[in-house]
This record gives C-alpha cells, sequence and structure tokens, in this order.
C-alpha cells in the first residue's frame, strides 16, 4: 500500500518541478516583453500566455500540495485526540477533498467537451485555440481526484488495519 503513495508522491514531485520550470519561463516572457517595451517592441500575448500557466499550474500543483501535506486545515479538535481518533478525522477531511476534486473534475469536462465542440479560440491577437489550455487544465484537475480517491482508499485501508501511525505519515497534519 505505501509503494502506491510513494509512487504518487515520485510523480507528484515530477509535476511540480515542470511546473515550477513552466512558472520560470513564463516570468522570463513577462520579462522580455516588458524589456522589449521600453525599445518600442512587444510581441504581445504575455499576459494571455500567463493567464493560461497559471490556470495549469494551480490544477496540477494542488496534486502536489496534497501528496506533501501541504493544504491548510484547522484541527483543533483533532490534535487533542487519540491516534485512531485522529486518523477518523483525517479521513473525513480526505473523503471532503475528494469529493470536492471528483466534483470539480466532473464538472471541467463538459467546459472542455463545448470548447471543442465549437473549436473555440481566444477572443485575443494570439487567438489561441482554447482546446490546449483547458486540455491541461482539465488533466490536472482529474489527476488531483484521482490522486486524492488513491489516497482514500489507501488511508481508509490503513485504519482497518489499525496502522494509525502510517494514517497520519501519509495524510495527517503536522501541527507547528
Amino acid at each position: 500500500m505505501l509503494h502506491i503513495i510513494d509512487w504518487l508522491k515520485r510523480i507528484n514531485n515530477g509535476v511540480a518541478v515542470a511546473a515550477g520550470l513552466v512558472l520560470l519561463a513564463c516570468v522570463l516572457l513577462i520579462l522580455i516583453d516588458i524589456l522589449l517595451r521600453e525599445f518600442g517592441i512587444s510581441f504581445g500575448g504575455s499576459e494571455e500566455i500567463s493567464g493560461y500557466v497559471m490556470a495549469a499550474v494551480s490544477s496540477w500543483g494542488i496534486c502536489y500540495a496534497l501528496t506533501e501535506k501541504a493544504h491548510v486545515r484547522i484541527d483543533v479538535i483533532r490534535n487533542k485526540g487519540v491516534a485512531a481518533g485522529r486518523s477518523i478525522f483525517d479521513l473525513i477531511a480526505l473523503a471532503a477533498t475528494s469529493y470536492v476534486a471528483v466534483y470539480a473534475a466532473y464538472y471541467v469536462m463538459p467546459v472542455v467537451e463545448k470548447t471543442l465542440k465549437r473549436n473555440s479560440l481566444a477572443n485575443t491577437s494570439l487567438e489561441t485555440p482554447l482546446i490546449i489550455p483547458q486540455s491541461i487544465w482539465m488533466a490536472g484537475w482529474i489527476w488531483f481526484a484521482i490522486t486524492s480517491c488513491v489516497l482514500l482508499v489507501c488511508a481508509f485501508w490503513l485504519v482497518i488495519k489499525q496502522k494509525h501511525s502510517q494514517v497520519n505519515d501519509m495524510i495527517g497534519t503536522e501541527t507547528e
């Protein structure tokens, strides 16, 4: 069971590195565009591209945050409980996260489907085919749903096996 979690963490670490590199490239694009404007030149579209990048990085980045336990949770009651009680609170929190992830992924799909049917283009000078950024955005939400559901199943299995320290290591919170 833990090898599945390690596999998810490795994938999401790679995704986080890729997202960071894409953000860095986006920053460089914006900086170059700003510098070129000082000379009366602009290749334009940097604000449009950066918007697409932010949407994509956000949808994919939440997967990394989930596997690294970086999501914000208020756990005043959880932290006062015994190990089994903390595991139950962790399962409830992850179940809620999984529900939201699946719900979002489900409702993102019709948006992309409509874009594909209409061959929608951005109403900008770049006329970007919207299927490109929306597909990347949708894939991030689907991956978040998959990641959260896999974590939920693994955590539930560990709770059944009464391996509460492993549940805490996998989906618990870190107190500061």
